[in-house]
């Protein structure tokens, strides 16, 4: 027979699952879509996107990644180490990244960060539509 406790059990493991779920998703559509607004001369600034759970990233990454292709395959991996209930961070430590999200680039004149968090609500709509909870 089947108890309230157990299926209060079943509904926390179920719904636990599925905020794990939308965390990643939130996470990962909006750490690309900065990473691809970053603006590209040699890449570096694109490639410095990191991904972290708990804390923050420190110091940079020695590489270049113009298409942001590898930055995102960092991101995924990196992400697929979240739960609900961390705190995941994208971090960006070159010393001229806040010149660039203050528009110092005509690539990206009204910065990368500010754009994205803007599209904030429409995103967790769109996923939220995506994931059901039922």
């Amino acid at each position: 027979m089947v108890s309230f406790e157990d299926d209060l059990r079943k509904f926390e493991r179920k719904t636990t699952r599925k905020m794990t779920q939308v965390g990643r998703k939130v996470a990962l559509e909006l750490f690309g879509r900065v990473i691809l607004k970053t603006p590209v001369d040699t890449g570096r600034a694109r490639a410095n996107w990191q991904v972290t759970i708990g804390t923050t990233a420190n110091g940079t990454v020695e590489i270049d990644d113009k298409s942001g292709g590898a930055t995102m395959s960092a991101a995924t991996a990196a992400s697929a180490g979240f739960n609900a209930g961390d705190t995941i961070y994208l971090t960006n430590n070159l010393p001229y990244i806040l010149k660039l999200e203050e528009g110092s680039s005509q690539q990206a004149p009204a910065g990368m960060v500010a754009l994205t968090v803007q599209e904030f609500a429409a995103i967790v709509k769109q996923i939220g539509i995506e994931v059901s909870f039922q």
